[in-house]
């Protein structure tokens, strides 16, 4: 695989995912399975629309089942997992396709991740992705019944410990992750400087307002959610303060942030780049914020233990004080937005969530109603 990306001039290589890995070890292992004979390359397509082409190693074929491994690259963008290898062992079975975690593959323990307590740590687009894979296999060889599928990664539990799986709750190892099967290379600088050139064309062609997003998550709600227009939309990833700043410098006269809690949260401590290498307090805001709006010492013991924010607001939703618990966010939220400003640069920002039951707008700036009606699309 030779996918590159161009950054800032310079030419880096991307990389697969441990989910694409995987998928692709259950394509080959499914393969030989059902062809009898040794697969050593195998292509698989990802969520993202590129296809794959990667090696098969260590291959072991049975009459009751087959195993290989696909080995991770992460490209010029490496983490604890660059060049392990990614086990997929298949055998048949009834019907359906179940799949598990074996060796260096963590289990989750807590609520509010990706997958329930007890499952392992293989998240649900690399389940998607490997289901897929199999489904297509068997239609090829005209195979009708199921498969059970174990990924596994030798050395994963070491691995892990360099990683935030042990404070979320993932134990044992490391999580199988990836929503496009592609890992993108690009140093934070790189980011900040992308984000920065962004802005400075949107500021070139006239525009005197900026929209900014963290993510798909944050574009997703302003488009389905508030219904705004993205023409003078850009994303801002992990660097808040950044693109603030920016877009300050540039002359941007309004600003509105747009952002999920799990990422705006951070701004409630004063930490502009939520991107966790740089920190986390998204707990510990929450339970600042709760006790503040009245929270009594057991809803701040269960709020410690919670993982996400999300199940955090579950929690404060129950007890009856979500509104304002994130009144007390929303005021901390906008007083570091407007430190980060001048007086003439109107900025506000809006918070929500796609958990359910709360579902929608947790907290807005006061003059958030009127700054998106710049972004109001007209009928």
């Amino acid at each position: 695989m030779e996918l590159t990306r161009n950054v800032n001039g310079k030419l880096l290589r991307c990389g697969c995912t441990t989910g694409a890995c995987a998928a692709a070890a259950a394509k080959a292992a499914g393969t030989m399975l059902l062809c009898g004979t040794p697969v050593e390359r195998v292509s698989i397509s990802t969520p993202k629309g590129v296809s794959l082409t990667l090696d098969v190693f260590d291959i072991r074929l049975s009459g009751d089942f087959a195993s290989c491994a696909v080995q991770k690259d992460s490209g010029d963008d490496p983490d604890v997992t660059n060049g392990a290898l990614v086990y997929a062992q298949i055998e048949k079975s009834a019907r359906g396709i179940h799949i598990d975690g074996g060796e260096g593959i963590g289990r989750v323990t807590r609520p509010g991740l990706n997958q329930p307590v007890g499952a392992a740590a293989i998240n649900s687009v690399p389940r998607e992705m490997i289901t897929e894979e199999l489904y297509l296999t068997a239609k090829k060889y005209g195979y009708e019944g199921g498969f059970s599928v174990v990924i596994s990664v030798p050395g994963g539990e070491e691995m892990a410990k360099r990683t935030f799986n042990p404070r979320l709750g993932i134990e044992g190892g490391i999580s199988v992750i990836g929503t496009t099967g592609i890992v993108e290379p690009m140093s934070n600088q790189a980011v900040a400087d992308t984000v920065r050139v962004e802005l400075r064309q949107l500021k070139a062609s006239g525009v005197c307002d900026v929209l900014l997003t963290p993510g798909n998550y944050g574009e997703a709600f302003v488009r389905g959610n508030l219904g705004l227009s993205m023409e003078s939309h850009v994303t801002c990833s992990n660097f808040i303060g950044d693109a603030i700043d920016a877009a300050v410098e540039l002359g941007f006269s309004r600003i509105l942030l747009v952002g999920h809690i799990g990422k705006l949260v951070k701004l409630g401590i004063g930490l502009t780049n939520t991107h966790s290498s740089f920190g986390d307090g998204r707990m510990e805001t929450l339970l600042s914020c709760a006790l503040t709006a009245g929270a009594g010492l057991p809803l701040l013991r269960d709020i410690s233990h919670c993982v996400t924010t999300d199940a955090a607001l579950t929690l404060i939703w129950d007890a009856g004080l979500i509104e304002k618990t994130m009144a007390e966010l929303g005021r901390r939220i906008d007083a570091v937005l407007h430190r980060r400003v001048p007086e003439d640069v109107t900025i506000g920002f809006l918070c929500f969530t796609n958990a359910q039951p709360i579902c929608g707008v947790l907290t807005k700036s006061a003059n958030a109603d009127e700054l998106m009606k710049v972004w109001r699309i007209k009928e």
